[in-house]
């Protein structure tokens, strides 16, 4: 059983594993001392999404190489990694950090003074071109807390909110809370379904030269039943 704290409480992690001998998979809460190795995948993961890359394909940085832009954004996929270690929940599968995804419990954000502060997010001011700085801080971070406020309603501060996701769903929901998350890729939107996830709307990103849609899609809490015949169940859960 790993744990990590919070303001809000504990997240506590519960592993039941297989009883074979041949499944070593299980999923894990990465720490700060290991946030880089969750990043580099997300980073990598994400290398040419359109909404990854927004924030560096900007004009005002048309001149500058490609490995300063790779750069930057391995930065702000590292910040947003950190942040999510103080201040939510990552967690990773496989041998070398395989799949990794980032998650804020039911009220958590990472906006706050001292999580920016820790994380390094705050370097972004710095680092991030004069349009590039506008399209995170005040066009994607509003837009992406608004939209999951409208969508979720009563429900936004009492659900979990998948933030990233490098390859697929490494945690499931056991107590009956929602689940919402931005798809940046319409064809991931079969994948998310295949897991109970719903369409709701599109959201766009618009300071571009063209218009990026964001898919959002919601998980209804379920009823799952356990089985004592192999496999694995990995339970999130708030104490």
């Amino acid at each position: 059983m790993a744990q990590n704290s919070n303001s809000n409480g504990t997240m506590t992690l519960e592993k039941k594993r297989s009883l074979s001998p041949e499944s070593s998979e299980e999923v894990r809460i990465v720490g700060i001392a290991d946030f880089e190795h969750a990043a580099q995948c997300l980073s990598e993961a994400f290398e040419i999404d359109e909404i990854a890359r927004y924030f560096v394909d900007t004009d005002d940085m048309a001149t500058y190489s490609e490995e300063y832009k790779w750069k930057l954004h391995c930065d702000i996929i590292r910040y947003l990694t950190a942040a999510h270690c103080y201040k939510g929940i990552v967690t990773t599968i496989g041998p070398d950090y395989d799949a990794v995804a980032l998650w804020l419990g039911p009220g958590e954000n990472v906006d706050g003074f001292w999580t920016l502060l820790r994380s390094g997010l705050w370097r972004l001011y710095y680092k991030l071109s004069v349009e590039g700085r506008k399209r995170f801080f005040d066009e994607f971070f509003p837009l992406m807390h608004d939209t999951k406020h409208d969508v979720m309603a009563e429900r936004d501060d009492d659900s979990y909110y998948l933030v990233y996701l490098g390859s697929k769903p490494s945690a499931r929901d056991e107590e009956g809370k929602a689940m919402y998350l931005e798809s940046s890729a319409e064809a991931n939107m079969p994948y998310y379904k295949k897991y109970g996830f719903a369409h709701i709307m599109d959201i766009q990103l618009e300071r571009g030269p063209k218009p990026l849609k964001l898919h959002i899609m919601v998980r209804e809490p379920e009823v799952v039943a356990s089985s004592s015949k192999g496999g694995e169940t990995v339970a999130i859960r708030a104490l």
